[in-house]
């Protein structure tokens, strides 16, 4: 059951611990000697499955530890000193992880955000300011556009809004890198019209994310030009984000992209927020905006919110005034039909 002590939990998509398929394939080769760090049978073996799927088949392929580490250590290795990302102020790196992209020595150079996304015009216009300022010099160079597929808000790039952001970035030599942590949930979306061949296309780097969406923890960085990054590796491990198990990472992701598992897992999470968002919207509660994706994002007196508590997990998402709050409600690849039916029916 997806309860303790008869409490709902939809605070995030990551409580549950492994797609029963992982599981199943890790103790089927846990006696299995294999060389360390990702230099295995098997996670050579995740790579080319990735680079098909992407139809990249140059590519390098790294299997990382977690998303914080993802992002602080291929932000830290694209970045030169003097460099700072854009972002939407919004975005993941600007306000869920505590830091770390400053903590290595780069400023996340904010971008109003749209629904969660930045436009093209806007970061042209930030690049342009920039240069035209006569005390540039003095000042944090944008280096690099950091974007989210789905955005914080759960919310979808379109591929013509990807391509445009694309073209800006080639336009000025900023490299684009896109943020997957969620991928799994805006490619099962039915809105979405961005496939990982149009990311590979479109961006300089990203990842594919695993901790979120199914595996029980680990993403997949991908780089469309081999060794655009050189020694990646060593960067990688200077960053604390090189598992010495590196099997265990490259098994996962073997068993995500073997038979489109990853694909259907995001499903199961979009069609369980769909019938969510559709009954709140029936009973008439308030959305702080729309989100097409898994995080379902709805406005609640603060005394109902306690009182929901008691029976319902949600995840805090931000105080609108003295008396509302707005509440995330997500569903993951292992939410239960029969978890949403009781959600519906406490709400």
């Amino acid at each position: 059951m997806n309860t303790i002590k008869n409490k709902l939990f939809f605070t995030c998509d990551y409580m549950e611990g492994a797609h029963p398929d992982i599981i199943k394939r890790l103790v089927e080769t846990n006696m299995t000697q294999s060389v360390g760090y990702g230099l295995d049978d098997f996670s050579e073996s995740a790579r080319n499955k990735i680079r098909t799927a992407c139809n990249t088949p140059e590519a390098d392929v790294f299997f990382l530890v977690g998303g914080t580490q993802t992002n602080a250590t291929i932000i830290g290795a694209i970045l030169r000193p003097y460099q700072g990302v854009i972002s939407a102020e919004t975005g993941h790196i600007s306000v869920h992880e505590a830091g770390a992209i400053e903590y290595g020595g780069h400023k996340v150079l904010v971008l109003p955000h749209h629904n969660g996304k930045i436009n093209a015009d806007e970061i042209l216009k930030c690049i342009e300011s920039y240069r035209q300022d006569g005390n540039c010099e003095h000042m944090v160079m944008p280096g690099l556009v950091y974007i989210s597929q789905p955005t914080e808000y759960g919310t979808l790039y379109s591929k013509s809004e990807l391509k445009k952001i694309s073209e800006v970035c080639r336009e000025n030599q900023i490299p684009l890198y896109l943020d997957g942590a969620r991928l799994a949930y805006a490619l099962a979306c039915p809105e979405n019209d961005v496939t990982l061949s149009d990311i590979a296309k479109y961006c300089d780097a990203f990842y594919i994310g695993g901790t979120k969406c199914g595996a029980l923890f680990g993403e997949a960085v991908v780089i469309p030009r081999h060794n655009w990054i050189p020694h990646l590796f060593s960067i990688i491990k200077q960053n604390g984000a090189l598992l010495a198990k590196g099997r265990i990472l490259g098994i996962q992701f073997d068993m995500l992209f073997t038979d489109d598992l990853y694909y259907k897992i995001g499903t199961t999470a979009i069609e369980a927020a769909d019938v969510i968002r559709k009954e709140l919207q029936k009973k008439g509660y308030e959305f702080a905006f729309s989100s097409p994706t898994n995080q379902i994002f709805i406005i609640l007196d603060k005394a109902k919110a306690a009182s929901l508590s008691e029976k319902v997990e949600m995840g805090f998402w931000q105080n609108l005034d003295n008396d509302r709050t707005v509440m995330r409600i997500a569903t993951s690849w292992a939410t239960k039909k029969e978890d949403v039916v009781k959600l519906i029916e406490i709400l």
